[in-house]
């Protein structure tokens, strides 16, 4: 596994060899996480640990069910109301009465979920959690990170061009460089048809945004907000790593003739949920905490270009028995997306090549759309990873270009960039599109629909999953089955 532990986010970008003599055929030189290249450096904070709390009940909360409204958004309320969706135990935050029992025993909490009934808190001295476990409010406790004596260096802001690299753009028309990939899955159409993904917002769950706040093409979309979930939060999320900023701009950017995104017109809300520095459970429960937080002001549709399974400490690492949507904490939480009224589309992985193979977690969770990648041809990229689930549910769901596609960069600039990073916002912007013409589906409509019109949804594989999306024969389909139920 320690091949694993050097290169340990592969869902996140990879680098490219170009094979001699091979027509556009591009392999991944390393499944290698987003991280600076300049080695470790020594962990500057005093030690400290957190772990994750399991809470017995949600007894005598002041919360109710009756007031929801004191807890979620108008917009997440209508969500809920239109899918026919009822609020229930899950969303009733924890109970301010046990968080109090927890921290008056000598730790801080950091982060809770309500959804899982748990609280991520810190100490200094492990030694403390002894009683913590002796509440009785308290039935699990779990250490889900250590500090390091050492961890990968930070990021750095670099500087970043004002304007497109012009002379890189290829004249085809409105999409510019980033036309192949919406032609592959017919979103155009949609598109042409007014819906680019307006009134629709989309989460983009990442681990940084660099330079989206000086990017001129991106200051002019429609970014609604950003949250940082990571402990400790950073001082700027657009100082940390790109990765973001190339996964926002395949939907966002809006630049006709140089760089047209799968939804242009979209809202966007930038979350920080992945600490670039270490690989820990930890990082679950950031995640966690991101996606209620996302459920809680009304995002519609959530695109997430991170996984796991291994991790710094080898205990911590997942087996292929636990890829069964539930095991792990982060694909547990994902499995609840879409009963929540959430349209969650998540990376299948680029463990293909390597020893591991399978998707990741989240990837294996219920309910969601996981994406693999495709080269321009139409096969499946080397890299991609591979299902089934553990319990035996096809993986990836849907295919896309992901072998390469245009993002643009921390710099500014337009690159080709490879991994299921990026065939990943090009289905969830188009989901978000297709869900702007059909307001009168769920989020488990919308799934069940891009799944039943990809172009290998009569013979499902672990390769390919449904196929390829139709996103226009999706609407045309979905719009006649509604006309005929009129």
């Amino acid at each position: 596994m320690h091949l694993y532990r050097a290169c340990r986010h592969c869902a996140l970008s990879v680098m490219l060899v170009m094979v001699c003599g091979v027509a556009g055929a591009a392999i991944p030189y390393n499944n290698i996480k987003a991280k600076p290249t300049t080695g470790k450096v020594k962990y500057k904070r005093a030690k400290n640990y957190l772990f994750r709390v399991k809470l017995s009940d949600k007894r005598d909360t002041p919360y109710s069910l009756d007031r929801p409204e004191a807890f979620l958004s108008a917009k997440a309320l209508e969500r809920r109301k239109r899918q026919r969706l009822p609020v229930d135990s899950t969303d009733l935050p924890v109970n301010p009465d046990y968080v109090k029992q927890v921290e008056d025993a000598g730790v801080t909490v950091v982060r809770r979920s309500k959804w899982n009934n748990t609280l991520l808190v810190r100490c200094t001295h492990a030694s403390r959690m002894k009683a913590v476990e002796q509440l009785p409010c308290v039935t699990e406790v779990k250490n889900v990170w250590t500090s390091p004596d050492s961890v990968a260096s930070a990021s750095a802001r670099k500087r970043c061009h004002t304007e497109l690299n012009s002379w890189d753009v290829v004249a085809e028309g409105v999409y510019g460089t980033a036309k192949e990939p919406i032609h592959m899955l017919k979103g155009e159409k949609l598109h042409y048809r007014g819906y680019t993904g307006k009134g629709m917002l989309i989460a983009v769950f990442d681990g940084g945004f660099m330079n989206v706040d000086r990017i001129p093409c991106m200051q002019r979309m429609n970014i609604v907000g950003a949250a940082d979930f990571v402990v400790p939060a950073s001082k700027d999320i657009y100082e940390e790593i790109d990765h973001g900023t190339k996964v926002l701009s395949v939907m966002g950017v809006d630049e006709p003739g140089s760089f047209v995104g799968t939804a242009p017109k979209a809202s966007y809300l930038l979350v920080r949920c992945e600490d670039a520095q270490t690989e820990s459970w930890a990082e679950e429960d950031y995640w966690a905490a991101a996606a209620e937080y996302a459920d809680s002001v009304g995002v519609d549709v959530i695109s997430c270009s991170l996984g796991f399974h291994s991790f710094d400490d080898a205990s911590q690492n997942y087996r292929y028995a636990q890829l069964d949507g539930q095991s792990s904490f982060i694909s547990h939480t994902a499995s609840l997306l879409a009963r929540k009224g959430i349209v969650a589309v998540i990376s299948a992985g680029n463990e293909g090549m390597g020893v591991w193979k399978k998707i990741n977690v989240p990837a294996d969770a219920a309910d969601v759309l996981t994406v693999g990648a495709l080269t321009p041809t139409g096969v499946n990229a080397a890299f991609s990873s591979v299902g089934p689930t553990a319990d035996g549910r096809v993986k990836p769901d849907v295919m896309a270009l992901g072998s390469p596609v245009s993002v643009i960069t921390g710099r500014g600039t337009m690159i080709k960039d490879v991994g299921t990073s990026f065939s990943t916002p090009v289905v969830a912007g188009l989901v978000a599109c297709l869900w702007q013409a059909l307001p009168e589906l769920s989020a488990i409509d919308i799934i069940n629909l891009v799944r039943q019109t990809s172009d290998n949804s009569d013979t499902p594989d672990n390769i390919y999953g449904y196929g390829m999306p139709d996103f226009w024969k999706a609407y045309q389909q979905a719009k006649h089955s509604i006309t005929c139920q009129q």
